[in-house]
């Protein structure tokens, strides 16, 4: 066979859909038809706010856009993450979730729950070697996170006065 048979491939070259740089979309809350407001923070922490990570040399801030950015990368056709608020002096970080179906009161908190230990603990636990924010029980049972949420609605006719 000729060499030059393949000579023109690389029209035919499809990148897999995560090597395709999606996170230019730019978010739209109107496709989305729930958000939440998550609240997460260190499940036994040996921390006492985010000022002392850098003891474990891990930019807290860096790893969080890290994980998020991947997150959104990969999630982009059913979530979308963004963090609200991260203090040093706190012992919590805020963010908001949006999802494109729209969910029941009844199964949210499983769902949400369901999101952050299967798809945002693990890059955070492993990836970013997070499990040094936790003591040995966290570690022992493998958790990172506690959280609280609440849904976000936006509320209509807001007035000047209000």
């Amino acid at each position: 066979m000729s060499i030059r048979f393949f000579a023109d491939y690389k029209k035919y070259i499809v990148p897999p859909l995560n090597e395709q740089k999606v996170s230019e979309k730019v978010f739209e809350p109107h496709d989305f038809s729930s958000h939440y407001i998550l609240t997460l923070s260190i499940f036994e922490p040996v921390i006492s706010n985010w000022a002392e990570a850098s003891r474990h040399d891990i930019d807290v801030y860096e790893s969080i856009k890290q994980v998020l950015t991947d997150f959104n990368e990969k999630y982009f056709q059913r979530y979308h993450l963004q963090l609200l608020e991260l203090e040093d002096d706190k012992a919590y970080f805020v963010l908001a979730l949006s999802i494109r179906d729209n969910i029941e009161r009844e199964v949210a908190e499983k769902e949400i729950e369901k999101i952050i230990d299967k798809k945002i603990s693990n890059p955070f636990y492993i990836g970013q070697s997070w499990y040094k924010f936790t003591s040995e029980k966290g570690r022992v049972e493998r958790k990172l996170f506690c959280f609280s949420f609440k849904e976000y609605t936006l509320q209509q006719n807001i007035g000047i006065n209000d």
